[in-house]
């Protein structure tokens, strides 16, 4: 484990098995990723930014779980899921999805369908 991601979860040691879990799984699924991390995110790139995992705060205190990470991804599409926390269309088709994880069993297929959807978007970008 790299010790800038075990900088990230500092604060937070009880949410990196979920995080583990989701690197695992991108990592072995999709194709030429990389892999940046910064002091309030972490990164997912093909060509371009994918998907990131952050500790951002997409609901009311009293609504978080104690340990949780929250996966962001860019989609040309809004997605219609009760799974989503917050969706923004920052610019035409273009959708920002917040996911807070709080369980390593919520990285599940359906997360990692949307993942890939975001790298294949992510990719096609000029």
């Amino acid at each position: 484990m790299e010790e800038e991601i075990l900088y990230f979860f500092d604060q937070h040691m009880d949410a990196l098995p979920i995080y583990e879990k989701l690197e695992n799984r991108i990592l072995n699924e999709i194709e030429d990723v990389r892999i940046k991390i910064q002091k309030t995110q972490i990164s997912f790139y093909n060509r371009h930014l994918f998907s990131c995992v952050s500790f951002a705060k997409v609901r009311k205190a009293k609504e978080r779980p104690d340990s949780y990470i929250v996966v962001t991804v860019g989609l040309k599409r809004r997605l219609d899921s009760p799974r989503i926390d917050i969706a923004t269309e920052p610019y035409p088709n273009r959708w920002t999805h917040h996911i807070l994880i709080s369980d390593t069993e919520e990285i599940d297929d359906e997360l990692m369908d949307w993942i890939r959807e975001a790298a294949e978007f992510s990719a096609a970008k000029r």
